[in-house]
């Protein structure tokens, strides 16, 4: 008995502490955008009846454990004998009934401002934006053809639409920004949809939420929300630079898709260095690698437009091998 209540006590004050700490994962993150906020409220709303019921459960078991404990009683001898209670156990089974009803209609209220993305004639129009889940990166591509690696970004008060995929040669990822809503899985050729509308500017971070092989905890994500007038004018100088091939898409995709298995300096980590390596010289021999994969090395684009491709080859060529 003194045991149980011990470790009831220690497992509080372990509670307790992480809470005070900013929750320590136990609640979800702050949410920053409609739908989280209604993932967010449906948690809640759970929570209460389950931590009711959890408490509810712990009082009547301590209770039971001293009431009927047997005190001076031997082995051999029966308890006391307890007889039914008809309004009680009416009592506990429709209790269980109402509180899944009450569970159930309020998700139901809630889930279609989760999964519903708001239509295009919405106030503020909506921006769409494709993401696809490579090994061990997402890849995000805008109408104008922008493409950028691991960080999307996004204007802020305005809803934004992610068509969330994988290619066919790849496995299943899983996209998930906790303070913009829930997880929604990338499958090859499957296209997922959910949004999001930030008001506050700020960067919010995620990780692949799906095992996807031996470096998906490098697999990162972060929306970065600025103000509408700074993504208007970021989205039209990249598309200028992108399209003229000197803009930074190169360095974002070496960083993103090779230096994570390669190292940031080409060094080689699990993947074999780049630094230096004369087949760097050969475009069209690391667009064979990164198209089709070599030995234990995947595919990491074989669906690239020609215009990555050459960004990444020219990167490569003029820093890892000096521009020689």
């Amino acid at each position: 008995m003194r045991r149980s209540l011990a470790v009831a006590v220690l497992c509080a004050l372990a509670l307790g502490g992480a809470a005070y700490a900013g929750n320590g994962g136990i609640a979800p993150v702050d949410p920053a955008s409609p739908n989280a906020e209604r993932i967010n409220d449906s948690y809640y709303w759970v929570a209460i009846f389950t931590g009711a019921i959890f408490l509810i459960v712990q009082v009547a078991l301590v209770w039971f454990l001293i009431r009927y404990r047997r005190r001076q009683r031997d082995r051999s001898e029966d308890g006391a004998q307890v007889h039914g209670n008809t309004n009680i156990e009416i009592a506990w089974s429709v209790a269980p009934v109402l509180i899944l009803v009450a569970i159930g209609a309020f998700i139901f209220y809630k889930l279609p401002g989760i999964q519903d993305v708001p239509s295009a004639s919405a106030q503020g129009g909506r921006l769409e934006v494709d993401v696809k889940g490579y090994r061990y990166y997402w890849q995000f591509e805008y109408p104008n053809g922008v493409v950028a690696i691991d960080t999307l970004r996004a204007p802020a008060d305005q809803n934004v639409r992610l068509s969330i995929t994988a290619p066919d040669f790849d496995v299943i990822h899983s996209w998930w920004v906790p303070s913009l809503g829930g997880k929604f899985d990338a499958i090859p050729g499957t296209v997922n949809e959910t949004w999001f509308n930030v008001s506050r500017p700020g960067v919010y971070r995620g990780q692949c939420a799906e095992f996807c092989g031996i470096q998906h905890a490098a697999m990162k994500a972060q929306v970065e929300v600025v103000p509408r007038g700074e993504f208007d004018s970021w989205l039209e100088d990249e598309q200028r630079a992108q399209a003229a091939g000197t803009s930074e898409l190169g360095r974002q995709t070496f960083e993103g898709v090779c230096a994570k298995c390669h190292g940031l300096a080409g060094e080689g980590d699990i993947g074999v260095p780049l630094k230096g390596n004369a087949i760097l010289r050969d475009a069209a021999a690391v667009e064979q690698v990164v198209r089709h994969g070599q030995g234990k090395m995947p595919p990491v684009g074989t669906d690239w437009s020609d215009r990555q491709m050459k960004a990444l080859t020219d990167y490569l060529e003029k820093e890892l091998l000096g521009g020689s």
